[in-house]
């Protein structure tokens, strides 16, 4: 097939086709129709991306702090300088709204402004004369090659979760994006050269498998970082780990948001709508289960009823759509089966998006919200991660039944309460057996100087992402203890375990 725009890989500073004639599609979601080509690296493409770093990371890793520092000004600058274009090849390529699309833009770009501290970030520790005439302290220096392997649910922002800390801290990056958005990490690595980062210190490899699993074995890759489904956070986390790699694997998730009967159902139903079906819930924090407890559960599921029929579904580049389509026909076609597999199992559907169609996207991959009330947790429309725009909603009698459905889950990413209850809300975030957790915010993504990350199927490894954790992710410990004695100083060497004078 001949393709308008065809997307190379980006190795040591220029655009490389590489050495694999293999070349996939890049849909256009709302039209159902590949736009665009993407090349699909060889495992000798990923090796000419990791040496490329691996040359540069003698340099750049002995590049002072301050000159790393203003790269990140300079790139965060030209971010905010070319976000509407970067939102445009998001949309356009992911199917989400342009709104939403900005908004991952600007979260990422959150990453960055972190990143511009690296000064103050990398400062180490220091202790006087923890003996006579002997001083300790402690640095930290970076890894060396880091690779990021991305999903597609959010083509920019999940990948500036990385590689701004990476680089700032010192080390090489090679990205491995999702082969179905690989438009904004092509325009990234032409913003980081244009912001005057060397090359080599940020390269993009296109792939599949191949890549992946090239980037996984390679011995000169250091440390990986993977967002994507549990199952390939595991295997990504167990073959990295295998090869002697540090590793950050963040997975997949089933987010609950618990309403009580004292919580301000209007608020509540209107942010669960936005958190549930916002960028058609494909997002590793949207809400999909809704645990309505005792008498609110009635009310509830009538106000978000309401609300989701309210919701316009339409191309992303219409400034009246709240929710485009899905990334691609497969996903659509799961989450229709997973609509129909509650629906068998008993559950009942209230607002059904199965047969939605877009006027003049008729062959695009939408799926309408739906909302499905009565599920119970044997059901696989609660069970499974969807990742579309499907909430359930299950019905408990008590806070402690609510903790206990949670607490079973073996998912642990996000969870959210509602409650006009400051007690409450405090039971929930000491009990709750989950990373990220929102009062009364129901998609609590945290900013970029915390840290990102689940608990439990949503997490392997120990580190989480971005913020204080991210720098230690990337960098490795050194401790000093230092003298420097007289020369006609006693010495006080000793055969047994040397102790403070």
């Amino acid at each position: 097939m001949t393709y308008e725009t065809t997307y190379d890989h980006w190795i040591g500073g220029q655009s490389v086709a590489g050495t694999s004639e293999r070349v996939g599609d890049v849909y256009d979601p709302a039209l159902g129709t590949p736009q665009k080509g993407v090349r699909l690296a060889s495992v000798e493409d990923v090796d000419a991306a990791v040496q490329a770093a691996r040359t540069a990371f003698t340099t750049w890793s002995e590049t002072s702090v301050t000159a790393r520092s203003r790269v990140m000004f300079a790139f965060r600058q030209l971010l905010v300088e070319r976000e509407e274009e970067l939102a445009q090849v998001i949309s356009a390529e992911h199917g989400k709204t342009l709104d939403d699309a900005r908004g991952e833009v600007v979260r990422g770009r959150e990453v960055v402004e972190f990143a511009c501290g690296i000064p103050q970030l990398l400062k180490g520790e220091y202790n006087d004369q923890v003996s006579g005439s002997v001083d300790s302290y402690s640095f930290r220096q970076p890894l060396g090659v880091v690779a990021g392997i991305t999903p597609f649910n959010f083509p920019i922002m999940v990948p500036l979760w990385m590689h701004p800390v990476a680089i700032a801290t010192g080390n090489t990056f090679v990205l491995k994006p999702s082969e179905r958005v690989p438009g904004a990490s092509a325009m990234v690595a032409r913003l980081y050269q244009e912001a005057g980062l060397p090359d080599g210190v940020f390269n993009v490899v296109h792939g599949d498998k191949v890549a992946v699993d090239a980037l996984l074995d390679h011995a000169d890759v250091d440390g990986v970082s993977f967002v994507g489904s549990t199952p390939i956070a595991k295997y990504v986390h167990e073959r990295a780990s295998a090869s002697g790699k540090r590793v950050q694997a963040l997975g997949g998730a089933k987010n609950h948001a618990v309403v009580m009967p004292d919580a301000d159902l209007d608020f509540a139903a209107d942010h669960i709508v936005a958190a549930g079906y916002g960028s058609a819930g494909q997002r590793c924090m949207a809400i999909s289960a809704v645990v309505a407890v005792g008498p609110a559960a009635d009310t509830l599921v009538d106000k978000i009823r309401e609300r989701t029929h309210e919701i316009k579904v339409g191309v992303g580049t219409d400034p009246d759509a709240g929710m485009g389509p899905v990334v691609t026909k497969a996903s659509r076609d799961r989450i229709v089966d997973y609509i129909g597999q509650g629906e068998s199992a008993g559950a009942k559907v209230v607002v059904d998006g199965r047969d939605l169609v877009v006027e003049d996207h008729e062959e695009g991959f939408f799926v309408g919200p739906t909302l499905i009330d009565h599920v119970t947790t044997d059901m696989s429309v609660y069970t499974d991660e969807i990742f579309g725009p499907v909430l359930a909603v299950l019905r408990v009698d008590s806070l402690d039944e609510a903790l206990d459905l949670i607490n079973s889950n073996p998912y642990g990413n996000g969870t959210a309460v509602f409650t006009s209850s400051g007690e409450v809300a405090r039971t929930f975030q000491r009990r709750v057996q989950v990373g990220m957790i929102g009062i009364n915010v129901p998609v609590p993504v945290p900013m970029a100087f915390h840290s990102f990350g689940g608990w439990k199927d949503s997490l392997f490894g120990d580190h989480h992402v971005h913020g204080p954790e991210g720098i230690r992710f990337y960098t490795r410990a050194k401790v000093v203890t230092a003298r420097w004695p007289h020369v006609s100083e006693e010495s006080l060497a000793a055969l047994h375990f040397p102790t403070a004078h």
